[in-house]
């Protein structure tokens, strides 16, 4: 505007092309500046931008036109117009300290009217800066993977700007109290909680939310984490930037709500991800006196193909365990085997395909050779995935999990129900969930949706396995805890022993009750998942193709203490 230019702008998204075709054009000829929004909300207008710039002539356009262009990262922006413009990108700082700083470098934070403005001076300057801190602690966390947020969220300065902004209003507007009820929902709910699309993310925000939105700010012995981490005392603004400047460059996990041992999984997945890229470099010829990538793959494919079964022949098993009303674990089994029988087909199917690609048999197509080269590398091949169980193991460990998980259904078959089910091992882990379920609802006469499950860690069971099966509901093993560890001898979650990061569960007694007579005792909810990135999607059953279902084990520690921690059962490990 200083120089008079006029501005034209829109944000883009459905129905928005021709509008903005319009203004471009105009821009070309009148020489007004044009700027479109969000470009990353129009992705099926991206092709027209590319044509309208491509077959833009220097010679027809005025020479005072400019096109501005916002996005957020997007796989559908035209790399050729990325390529041929000026770009610049915003990001958070990297740092707790940075974080903190760049937020109150921000606008309003940086207006002396506004930062002198509140009545509630004292309130405001307390609460201010622990909202700085929050949206310092929520960036960093993304850092943690899975264990900071199950879906990685781009929280930006707009959410802290009306953050900030809502509560010097409200502080004026309630001369008598501080309204936390309305913030907490406000902040944590709205502005914050509006982009947090999974329901224990929405858990973990309120929860860190929390510590820095409570009347116990404002006494003087209280402390985020420690000794350094804290809300001080109101004073001006540039005493604040040099408060924010003393602080470590380097924070422990704590601050974050995190164990030591989160450091080794932040570098864990740092390692795992540069090794992954390393891979992409890697060339598949293979050395003076080198094994080829052909002779590497058709041992593993042989090996492979010794050790996994031919299907199952559903009809016998069938014959042998009919579906019954009284037993819905017949159905469960069933329904299980012809999974793992799509699965298998699709293993042996590829391997016998690649000998013959390898041998000159047969013309190896795209997948396949994505196949190949996949199982060269040590991974498990996504051909594979497509039809599997999820799992991120590589290949080695792939094949032995599935045979082991092969061996306990053929258990199942020749000996019947066992008395003790190895809940990592099944597939589809709501339709066993939902049959033991059944099973009580129909042995009671009980409406099913009026009845869930309770949770139980026999004791007794520790060291000396059940040899029958219980009155109601089923026994279960193999679940791993993230984040914490079992103690024991106190018999209930505990801090993690250093730089171990996963442990054993203990047996768990899935026991169906009515939903108005659950157990009353300390616990804590915690979410179970399939693997480690926690992240799922819906599928078309209506199950998350990740989370299995919350389980309420021993804890005499708060609960929003385990949350920060991001402890978890997982049923399967990484390795």
């Amino acid at each position: 505007t200083e120089r008079a230019k006029d501005i034209k702008s829109i944000s883009l998204g459905q129905g928005q092309g021709p509008r903005a075709e319009a203004m471009i054009d105009e821009g070309v000829r009148t020489g007004s500046w044009v700027m479109l929004q969000n470009c990353h909300l129009c992705t099926s207008w991206m092709p027209m931008l590319d044509r309208i710039v491509e077959t833009m002539e220097p010679q027809q356009t005025h020479r005072e036109f400019r096109l501005w262009l916002t996005s957020y990262p997007s796989a559908t922006f035209p790399v050729a117009v990325l390529q041929n413009g000026v770009k610049m990108t915003t990001e958070p700082p990297k740092g707790l300290r940075a974080n903190i700083q760049g937020s109150f470098k921000m606008d309003p934070i940086s207006d002396p009217e506004f930062w002198g403005g509140c009545t509630k001076d004292l309130e405001f300057k307390k609460l201010l800066f622990g909202l700085a801190f929050f949206h310092a602690v929520i960036q960093e966390r993304r850092l943690y993977g899975p264990l900071g947020w199950n879906i990685p969220y781009e929280f930006t300065e707009s959410d802290m700007r009306i953050s900030v902004m809502q509560l010097q209003m409200f502080l004026d507007e309630y001369p008598n109290e501080v309204p936390f009820k309305a913030l907490l929902y406000l902040t944590g709910e709205c502005n914050y909680g509006g982009r947090v699309t999974d329901d224990k993310d929405r858990r973990l925000i309120m929860t860190l939310l929390d510590d820095y939105y409570t009347p116990e700010v404002f006494q003087d012995t209280y402390t985020y984490f420690g000794d350094h981490y804290y809300s001080p005392a109101p004073m001006n603004h540039e005493e604040y930037l040099k408060f924010i400047n003393s602080l470590p460059t380097d924070p422990p996990p704590g601050v974050f709500g995190f164990h030591d041992n989160a450091t080794l999984t932040k570098d864990r997945n740092e390692t795992y991800a540069m090794m992954n890229a390393l891979l992409l470099t890697v060339g598949s010829a293979a050395g003076g006196s080198g094994v080829g990538p052909e002779e590497v793959v058709g041992n593993v494919a042989s090996d492979i193909l010794k050790r996994v079964p031919q299907p199952w022949d559903i009809g016998a098993v069938a014959e042998k365990w009919p579906i019954v009303y009284e037993e819905s674990m017949n159905t469960v089994l069933r329904q299980e085997l012809q999974r793992f029988n799509k699965l298998i087909n699709v293993i042996l199917g590829s391997l016998k395909n690649i000998h013959k690609a390898i041998q000159g048999l047969l013309l190896m197509s795209a997948e396949l050779e994505t196949c190949f080269f996949q199982i060269f590398d040590g991974k498990t091949p996504e051909l594979w995935l497509a039809k599997s169980y999820p799992s991120r193991k590589p290949l080695g460990s792939y094949v032995n999990d599935l045979i082991e998980r092969l061996a306990f259904f053929q258990k199942w078959i020749d000996e019947g129900i066992p008395v003790t089910f190895w809940i990592s091992g099944i597939y589809f882990t709501q339709a066993f969930t939902t049959g033991a379920l059944q099973n009580f609802a129909r042995k009671y006469k009980i409406p099913i949706d009026t009845i869930t499950f309770d949770f139980d860690t026999p004791k007794q069971f520790h060291n000396r396995p059940p040899t029958e099966r219980p009155e109601d509901g089923v026994y279960c093993y193999g679940l791993f805890i993230e984040g914490c560890k079992w103690n024991e001898e106190l018999w209930l979650l505990d801090e993690s022993d250093p730089k171990v990061l996963t442990v054993d569960a203990p047996m768990l007694h899935f026991q169906p009750q009515l939903k108005t007579k659950l157990r009353k005792f300390n616990h804590y909810n915690c979410p179970t998942y399939k693997i480690s990135t926690r992240k799922g999607t819906l599928s078309t059953t209506g199950h998350s193709t990740n989370f299995i279902m919350w389980i309420r084990v021993n804890s005499e520690t708060p609960q929003s203490h385990w949350v920060k921690r991001g402890v978890a059962f997982l049923s399967q490990l990484d390795v």
